[in-house]
């Protein structure tokens, strides 16, 4: 929103919206909207003296600032350069590094451009750090199950500290892509299908990475992604086509991106995706009119992996020429891997057809990036301090800790679970349970299977400490993809002769992340069917689901009486599974994202709008025929080995105006046997308004931990920016989106899931 939309904003009084309830329409501007869209916002870090580069600026060849704007691959598994790659740096041509990593490595590097390339700039070296560096964590989807800011936070934080040890300065991390269509592989990499939910982690993982200044030891600039609608690709194809109004956009796909440039993020990277037919990497009203002018981000945008290129294959651009000059004018700063703007920059100056404007203020951010950084005073990392950071105990504890409070209990019919001390002999089985590599999942940067404890030693080292020892064996049963079912033998024999089975099933990690969509949704390969014999023998039976989506398990989620979605771990995976099976700790975490009966049902989640016609038993309502309407699992449940209570919903007032604030309590308590945590979800419905609005939609969350027996008091400040959604004044003109809160009747909802909740509700005045 610029300045002037603000004062013409405020001078509105009431609007009439004709037939809509025939009621007025007070349109407010929540004051933190309306003066973020108007403030300037820096991002972190080192405070950048402006005359240094000027005078740099004033030094550069043509040729060595087109380098700037050059993001090369270096090679992925030793950490250094390709062939050629050398030469670039001492012609100046190249500016920051993909994949290059490791002190000794990226010091040898970096040598090479302070002593030999004409203007002595820092190189810069990224990488794809998403959910840890060497110690991994579990993936983003596990982590946001935590439904725990801190705990996400903190392991953003040690991957911070691992990745600059390696002097690794910029991860490519956080991805807030909303996601509502789990064919889609990516969904993996982000917070779920929520935007509130998505921005609360943004912001977590922003802060994590950098902390108040990037340029401080440990820290690194983070680089918020894919700008944007990636996740809305048709069908859940990968890289595919979005279209998406403009007030989905706001309300829905921007909120996390926002929430991250708020919390200071160094830099922003375009998705691969067109958006409403203009691919993402040049589109004006994304990166110019938003991005820029409204949110006045003044850091570096960079392309994803040969984005500028691909610009051909998208049909906007007719060579390589003009897609260069397309992405430069768009606001582009950076183009990975592709050398479009090396290649034909200096032409494209030539010709007029770029300013040199255009091209120092790319040049200016990257040297303000790389200063920001502390590079020009402190471009070499400590090679002693590598050994020392990486995968340290801390390190290693930490992730235990975080990947034990993401892990879900979708069923525990008979409390098969926690196992307890009858228990003599367990049976694992399954081809998740004994692969080191599966657990670290998609994206594991420097990760490696022989740091990481699968599900089978998890188990063995958790028994071998037990009263009695129980006895583990151990049967793969089958592949988890393809293969035959000629393990089914043996598997069986071990479930009858065990006291309870363990049963690890899921998807390899080669099957979800980037290149991944899906039609099925399915257990792969013959994974069912291990499923069925074993639970033939009549034995109780855990599945434990080591995957990076929702997987459609109506089968198992019928007929086995426990469920634990694990996600992919990471490093700590074993331990922090076995941890919950033998009650060590009580799993705590929800859903961040809906589970679907049958791949027919997507898209599907929670907070979609209303229908006239909304589900029941009359014929003509919005529902399927042959299957039950809702999910197999709703965004935000899990289960506990205890029981909690909600009561006494109670809001400080039932009437304010636009732009009031109240405050909704309630009382949660432990009523079970055993101390763990309950996750308080506040959702909020308006009940009428000038547009169809979501079912519900989530505005606040509480991880609290309860004592049997204890209780607290759980409170939540509901405000204009919770009330309010966007929409076209008919003064303005259609695209002038306008952040309103309607007078009306809200309903409050306070609940475990998005299933059902206690209920209040308030009015909104109008004057």
């Amino acid at each position: 929103m610029s300045r002037q939309s603000v004062r013409r904003f405020s001078e509105l009084a009431t609007v009439w919206t004709g037939k809509v309830a025939q009621r007025p329409r007070l349109i407010v501007a929540a004051l933190a909207v309306s003066m973020m869209a108007t403030m300037a916002l820096p991002v972190s870090g080192a405070v950048v003296d402006e005359k240094v580069i000027d005078d740099l600026l004033a030094r550069m060849t043509v040729t060595e600032k087109l380098g700037q704007l050059q993001q090369l691959g270096g090679n992925v598994a030793t950490g250094g350069l390709l062939d050629g790659q050398e030469g670039l740096i001492r012609r100046g041509q190249v500016g920051s590094f993909l994949n290059v990593r490791g002190a000794k490595s990226s010091n040898e590097v970096q040598k090479l451009a302070l002593e030999s390339s004409p203007s002595k700039i820092p190189l810069l070296f990224g990488f794809d750090v998403i959910h840890g560096y060497r110690t991994i964590f579990p993936v983003p989807l596990g982590m946001a199950s935590s439904w725990d800011p801190k705990a996400v936070e903190r392991a953003s934080s040690i991957a911070a500290r691992e990745a600059s040890a390696a002097g690794v300065r910029w991860v490519f991390s956080p991805m807030v892509d909303i996601a509502r269509d789990p064919r889609w592989g990516r969904i993996v990499e982000g917070a779920g299908e929520d935007p509130y939910l998505g921005a609360k982690l943004a912001t977590a993982q922003v802060q994590g990475y950098q902390g108040a200044d990037f340029g401080a030891p440990g820290r690194v600039a983070a680089c918020v992604k894919h700008w944007v609608a990636y996740g809305a690709a048709e069908g859940g194809r990968d890289y595919n086509h979005a279209e998406v109004s403009n007030r989905t956009l706001r309300e829905v796909y921007f909120p996390p991106f926002r929430a991250a440039l708020d919390a200071g993020v160094g830099t922003f990277m375009t998705a691969l995706n067109d958006l409403n037919g203009i691919p993402a990497t040049v589109n004006p009203f994304t990166l110019g009119q938003v991005l820029r002018r409204e949110w006045r981000f003044d850091g570096v945008v960079l392309s994803d992996y040969q984005a500028v290129e691909q610009l051909i294959e998208h049909g906007v651009a007719a060579n390589g020429a003009d897609a260069a000059r397309m992405a430069l004018e768009a606001g582009l700063d950076v183009e990975m891997e592709s050398t479009l703007f090396r290649v034909h920059g200096e032409r494209l100056l030539r010709d007029r057809k770029v300013s040199r404007a255009r091209l120092d203020e790319a040049v200016r951010r990257v040297l303000q990036l790389k200063a920001r950084l502390g590079l020009f005073e402190n471009p070499y990392v400590d090679e002693a301090v590598e050994q020392s950071v990486i995968l340290s105990k801390e390190n290693r504890d930490a992730a235990r800790e975080v990947a034990g409070r993401s892990l879900v209990l979708l069923r525990n019919e008979g409390n098969v679970l926690p196992l307890g001390s009858n228990v003599r002999s367990i049976a694992v089985i399954g081809p998740m349970a004994d692969d080191p590599q599966i657990p670290l999942g998609p994206w594991f940067a420097d990760g490696r299977k022989e740091d990481t404890v699968s599900l089978l030693a998890g188990i063995r080292a958790k028994a071998a400490g037990r009263p009695g020892a129980p006895k583990v064996g151990y049967a793969k049963g089958c592949e988890a993809e393809g293969g035959t079912k000629d393990g089914f033998e043996e598997a069986v024999r071990l479930a009858r002769e065990s006291d309870v089975v363990i049963l690890a099933v899921g998807e390899t990690a080669d099957r979800s992340g980037e290149a991944t969509s899906l039609t099925s949704l399915d257990l792969p390969g013959h994974q069912l069917d291990l499923i069925k014999a074993v639970h033939a023998t009549g034995k109780p039976t855990v599945v434990v689901l080591i995957n990076g989506r929702p997987l459609t398990i109506g089968w198992v989620a019928e007929h086995v009486p426990a469920i634990l979605e694990a996600w992919f771990p990471g490093t700590e995976a074993g331990h922090a599974i076995a941890d919950a099976l033998f009650g060590d700790i009580n799993p705590g975490g929800k859903l961040p994202v809906t589970f679907p009966r049958s791949v027919g049902q997507i898209p599907l989640y929670y907070n979609h709008d209303n229908t006239g016609r909304p589900p029941s038993d009359f014929k003509y309502t919005s529902k399927y025929m042959d299957i039950p309407n809702g999910p197999l699992f709703p965004f935000g449940f899990g289960l506990s080995y205890t029981q909690f209570k909600l009561k006494n919903l109670k809001l400080s007032k039932r009437e304010i105006p636009p732009e009031g604030r109240l405050i909704a309590s309630v009382e949660v308590e432990n009523v079970g046997k055993r101390a763990g945590d309950e996750v308080v979800q506040l959702y909020i419905r308006d009940e009428v308004a000038s547009a169809s609005r979501p079912v519900k939609a989530l505005r606040g969350f509480e991880r609290v931990t309860l004592a049997p027996g204890e209780s607290k008091t759980v409170r939540f400040a509901i405000g204009p920016e919770d009330l309010g959604f966007y929409t076209c004044d008919p003064r303005f003109i259609v695209h002038d989106m306008q952040f309103v809160v309607e007078p009306g009747r809200f309903k409050v909802i306070v609940g475990t899931s998005s299933k059902d909740g206690l209920v209040a509700t308030f009015d909104v005045t109008g004057l």
